[in-house]
């Protein structure tokens, strides 16, 4: 029996510890069906103010790395320029580790949707990527 794939990482990096938290569980609700790929929220400061923090942040990535790359999903301007810094930066977050141009709750679903089905971080990006296109009306 072999051992299973390695799958596409998740962070959620929002100003806020509730709304990253909120999203994340948004997202494995919606994934439905057991098992999800690892997924963890970034929120706010260390002393749950509103803000981004590169520690939390890095911790997060750290703890999805499974080898399958890591995409990072962000929900306002600021938290893009300091996961940008952190790439920059060779030792901030794990290699394979990438930012993710999406809508931050639609983009977590569907993130999360093809990661957990065994999609690579191309893969996992593009799901994400495609939610712009979602249309509401």
């Amino acid at each position: 029996m072999s051992a299973a794939r390695p799958q596409v990482g998740i962070v959620l990096v929002s100003h806020s510890g509730a709304v990253a938290d909120a999203v994340a569980e948004l997202a494995r609700g919606l994934a439905a069906g057991g098992a999800t790929a690892p997924l963890a929220a970034a929120g706010g400061t260390p002393g749950g103010g509103l803000g981004t923090n590169a520690d939390l942040i890095a911790e997060a990535a750290r703890s999805v790395d499974g080898g399958a790359g890591i995409a990072v999903l962000v929900d306002l301007g600021s938290a893009v320029l300091t996961v940008k810094a952190m790439l920059a930066e060779d030792d901030e977050l794990p290699a394979g580790s990438r930012l993710v141009d999406a809508p931050f709750v639609e983009g977590a679903v569907a993130a999360l949707v093809t990661a957990s089905a065994g999609g690579d971080l191309d893969a996992v990006e593009a799901a994400a990527a495609e939610a712009y296109v979602y249309r509401k009306v």
